[in-house]
């Protein structure tokens, strides 16, 4: 009879012991195409990392102790995120060849993790480089509605997302369609002011660092990718080593690049013969290619003024003709302009 009490105390006791909350969360799943690295960094900002290796198969689980809450993760050079909570058992499987658009979640909080992403991708999915690139005043309006249109679905269809996620992902969505509205508002406006075939603004005499002055006219016969910069500009360095990609694969082509600097004292405290000094010594160092031109006033240059630039850089791309083939061209680094410059066959 003691035996078959302490037996029953004993169940007692595991079975209360099971029942407890674990104190990590579980996360399990599964990457076709693995990147080389062969790992997983599970991190939130500088405050938790954690590093999971990858079976050779792509397979991977480990534990996690962390506090509730969205997390990132990496693969390569692929990111995600994920809601992780302890004593959730959490899943996902992707490829990494086509990444995000591919996860799936599984296990608790899935609801939350793939009305996230679902979320996300419903920017890829109506505002398009279609849109951006040819889009007008009715395609932007038509986007706005479907995008707003098709994420209210996702919230009937995922039903168990949290107040405080919903309440993130509104603002989210919120936000992105005043960023777009703002974006295309201007782009909608400058392709009104600067329709396809229209001429392009002109400028002369610009002085050519390789010698003497450039005009316009100068270039005719030939299509002309201007680069609008400034040695002052951070993201006009950025675009450099991307520029001088696509002048070695065009090399040759019926095309020239233009940069026109519009140095005039900024970065050198209001001092108009250091920037243009500094402009000389920056394409010498950084071995600028095509054509290096300076604007002859600044922003206030009748050039730049007439192309309404306010800010920098700016692209402009225009034909052997003299007429605009895109008054806000890609840039350099995003890879619509080599789409671009093939479809003309240049």
């Amino acid at each position: 009879m003691k035996r078959l009490i302490v037996f029953c105390i004993i169940l007692v006791l595991i079975s209360c012991k099971k029942g407890e909350p674990k104190d990590y969360a579980t996360l399990s799943g599964k990457i076709e195409n693995p990147h080389e690295s062969n790992t997983l960094k599970i991190f939130k900002g500088r405050d938790y990392e954690k590093i999971i290796n990858l079976n050779d198969n792509g397979t991977f689980k480990d534990t996690l102790k962390v506090e509730e809450g969205d997390y990132n993760f990496q693969h390569g050079n692929q990111y995600g995120q994920i809601y992780l909570k302890n004593d959730n058992e959490s899943s996902f499987t992707t490829d990494h060849d086509n990444f995000i658009e591919t996860i799936e979640f599984g296990g608790d909080a899935s609801d939350i993790n793939n009305f996230s992403i679902q979320s996300f991708l419903l920017g890829n999915k109506h505002f398009n480089k279609e849109l951006v690139m040819s889009g007008n005043q009715d395609d932007l309006n038509n986007a706005l509605k479907n995008y707003r249109s098709d994420y209210e679905a996702l919230k009937t269809k995922f039903t168990e997302v949290d107040s405080i996620h919903l309440a993130s992902m509104d603002r989210n969505i919120t936000m992105t369609e005043q960023q777009i509205n703002r974006m295309m508002s201007s782009k909608i406006a400058l392709r009104s002011t600067f329709p396809k075939g229209a001429p392009s603004p002109k400028f002369s005499d610009y002085e050519n660092y390789a010698g003497g002055n450039t005009s316009l006219e100068d270039l005719r016969g030939k299509y002309v990718y201007f680069d609008i910069w400034a040695t002052w500009c951070g993201p006009c360095k950025v675009e450099i080593p991307s520029l001088k990609k696509i002048e070695k694969q065009f090399e040759g082509k019926n095309i020239q690049f233009v940069s026109i600097s519009v140095d005039e004292g900024r970065g050198y405290k209001g001092d108009a013969a250091a920037a243009y000094q500094g402009w000389k010594k920056m394409i010498a160092e950084k071995e600028l290619g095509g054509i290096q031109l300076m604007a002859d006033n600044g922003f206030r240059s009748d050039f730049i003024q007439a192309y309404k630039i306010q800010g920098i850089p700016r692209f402009i791309l225009v034909d052997p003709e003299g007429n605009i083939v895109d008054a806000d061209a890609p840039r350099p680094s995003n890879p619509e302009l080599i789409e671009l410059l093939n479809s003309l066959d240049i």
